[in-house]
């Protein structure tokens, strides 16, 4: 068994620069030129993707939202597709359906929007369960099955769904199944006073959403890089001690007597993956508990349920959540 790496990573020598890690790195200055703030969603994003993880973006109106995830897209050089869920959307608006094609007297298949790089699911619960279950599949198998035949979508595939926190009329929560497909919960807060003006100052000196490569930002990865990238990371080192922790965090919320639904073995496992990208993200080729700290709302906020009388109390997931992870034993 390899040495463990000392868990304190102030102690950590300096990284040496790699060029595959700069490159996503440089995904954020990108970003920059077209959404202002909103760092942590876009750490989040950067980190889903190279996780194989789904993304579910929570904010108000207005917040760029979707200018988050096209940017995003354009910045990795991937395509991208945008779906605006409804209460009339059908399955196979999303996943594609059989044609009849009369030349050949037999039926074709024509893919829906969910055969991209990057899904833009924008307010998804604002469809119905039916329509919402059609990507269940696509997530976790990266397929979708139309016909009595499964096709493979492309590679690498994420989705990112947004959602109104606000505005609950017409809408239909999605189900814990499905909300525990995504491996993130970004929350896009409204922005602070200078990073207001900062937007409005760009507008008026014409900055125009729809024209991304008008403002500048260019792509600095690709799908190449997006899988060497994914080979280091699955090589980052996590020690038995960083393990145990990850599931004494998850045991924990099954436990408190404030939550009705605590997290899931596949949860635990996909914030296993994210730690790891973030280690490498921050120039370790080993874990730390920090990595875990820094990731466990995101990962854990929508994978639990509070239970009445707590929220009767006063209680949200956040304190919980606080609450689990001052207590909960940090290797040393």
């Amino acid at each position: 068994m390899p040495q463990t790496p000392a868990a304190d990573s102030a102690q950590a020598p300096q990284a040496e620069p790699d060029p595959l890690r700069e490159a996503f790195t440089g995904v954020r200055t990108e970003i920059a030129k077209a959404v202002v703030g909103q760092d942590q969603a876009v750490t989040g994003m950067l980190i889903a993707l190279l996780c194989q993880g789904h993304v579910l973006l929570e904010g108000v109106p207005g917040v760029a939202k979707t200018l988050l995830v096209r940017s995003f897209a354009a910045a990795v050089s991937l395509d991208s597709s945008r779906v605006q869920f409804t209460p009339d959307l059908m399955p196979s608006d999303v996943t594609g359906s059989l044609v009849y094609d009369a030349s050949a007297s037999d039926f074709s298949f024509r893919p829906g929007p969910v055969f991209t790089n990057i899904l833009i699911a924008d307010e998804i619960n604002r469809t119905p369960p039916k329509t919402q279950s059609a990507l269940l599949e696509a997530m976790e198998e990266h397929q979708v099955s139309v016909g009595g035949r499964s096709r493979k979508l492309p590679e690498p595939f994420l989705v990112a769904a947004t959602q109104n926190p606000v505005e609950y009329e017409g809408t239909y929560p999605l189900p814990e199944a499905q909300l525990d497909r995504f491996l993130f919960k970004l929350v896009l807060d409204l922005p602070e006073r200078d990073h207001e003006f900062e937007i409005l100052d760009r507008h008026a000196r014409g900055f125009d959403a729809g024209s991304l490569a008008a403002a500048g930002l260019r792509p600095v990865a690709d799908a190449e890089l997006i899988g060497r990238a994914r080979e280091a990371i699955a090589k980052i080192y996590i020690a038995p001690q960083i393990i145990t922790y990850i599931v004494d965090l998850a045991r924990a919320t099954r436990q408190t007597p404030s939550l009705a639904l605590g997290v899931s073995p596949r949860g635990a496992t996909r914030m296993l993956g994210a730690a790891r990208a973030h280690a490498w993200l921050s120039g370790r080729h080993y874990v730390t508990p920090d990595d875990v700290k820094a990731l466990a709302h995101m990962s854990l906020s929508h994978r639990v349920i509070l239970r009445p009388e707590a929220q009767m109390d006063g209680l949200d997931v956040g304190q919980v959540l606080d609450s689990i992870i001052a207590t909960t034993e940090v290797p040393r």
